[in-house]
């Protein structure tokens, strides 16, 4: 008889309780904008988190909050971002596109092996075992991590075994930012064209038996820039993008070709007093 009363109790709260959580359901729930479902449909559905948010349904219901503009989407289409705005009644927004940039210049063809690695064909694998083969610690190891990580096919690795990265394709999701061991990658607006393309923090003209095109921290570009653009750090100059001026002065008399111009058309632009790289294969003072 005492256990029919406890399970009889027991029932009774158990109905009690659903009943108020369904009350409580019913007067406290927050009825969710429709729009939100109708815009999330117009995003490419990427889910790259170029725009800032996580994915396309939290970027989406940043819209319908008047929180974020179309704009804000580099992957969606420029009609695409204007139905957004068209059917959200708001501008487009502008929103200067941004890509990643490789921080190395260091193919085969210039740099230098230490060792040969032999293993799993990661950089991050390879970085693992002293730094990886590269005879300058801070190079690009080759190996395509960057490549694997991005889902948008904007990274491949040239006869050189860098990577190459197609502006028109980069969404600036920075998964390759993540991907690589040697943090060498990096988000920039696509107008910020003068470029370090070296991460060498060692100074003399020593590093060049490791990399031909190494910075060399010579210091004359820091010493060309116009206002203070480009200061010297750890052996490194560093451009000030906050001061940046579209100029080529201070790459002009780069005698390596660390700092170059990223041409829209043409690629990257060195200096007249750089030596011309003229190797086309691996470096034969690599180890066998």
């Amino acid at each position: 008889m005492l256990i029919l009363t406890a399970l009889g109790a027991l029932g009774g709260l158990t109905v009690v309780l659903a009943l108020l959580l369904i009350i409580a359901y019913k007067k406290l729930q927050v009825k969710e904008d429709p729009r939100i479902d109708i815009v999330e449909e117009m995003l490419p559905h990427a889910n790259c988190g170029a725009c800032g948010y996580p994915g396309c349904r939290p970027f989406a219901e940043a819209l319908v909050r008047e929180e974020a503009l179309p704009g804000k989407c580099t992957v969606s289409s420029d009609e695409g971002r204007q139905q957004i705005a068209a059917f959200l009644g708001v501008d487009v927004g502008a929103s200067e596109k941004q890509v990643a940039r490789l921080a190395c210049g260091g193919g085969i063809n210039v740099a230098r092996n230490r060792a040969r690695y032999q293993g799993l064909q990661s950089c991050e694998a390879a970085s693992l075992v002293s730094g990886g083969g590269k005879e300058c610690f801070w190079g690009c190891l080759g190996l395509g991590d960057c490549v694997d990580a991005c889902d948008f096919d904007a990274i491949k690795l040239n006869a050189f075994h860098l990577p190459v990265i197609n502006e028109d394709k980069c969404t600036a999701c920075g998964d390759c930012v993540v991907a690589c061991p040697k943090d060498l990658l990096s988000l920039h607006p696509v107008s910020h064209r003068l470029w370090i393309n070296c991460k060498n923090l060692e100074a003399g003209d020593e590093i060049l038996e490791e990399c031909k095109v190494a910075c060399t921290a010579c210091g004359r570009c820091a010493m060309d820039a116009p206002d203070q653009m480009i200061v010297m750090k750890e052996n490194l100059p560093v451009i000030d993008y906050r001061n940046y001026q579209d100029t080529t002065k201070p790459m002009e008399r780069c005698p390596t070709g660390a700092i170059v111009y990223l041409h829209p058309q043409k690629g990257k632009i060195t200096g007249p007093k750089a030596r011309p790289v003229i190797r086309t294969s691996a470096r034969t003072d690599a180890p066998t």
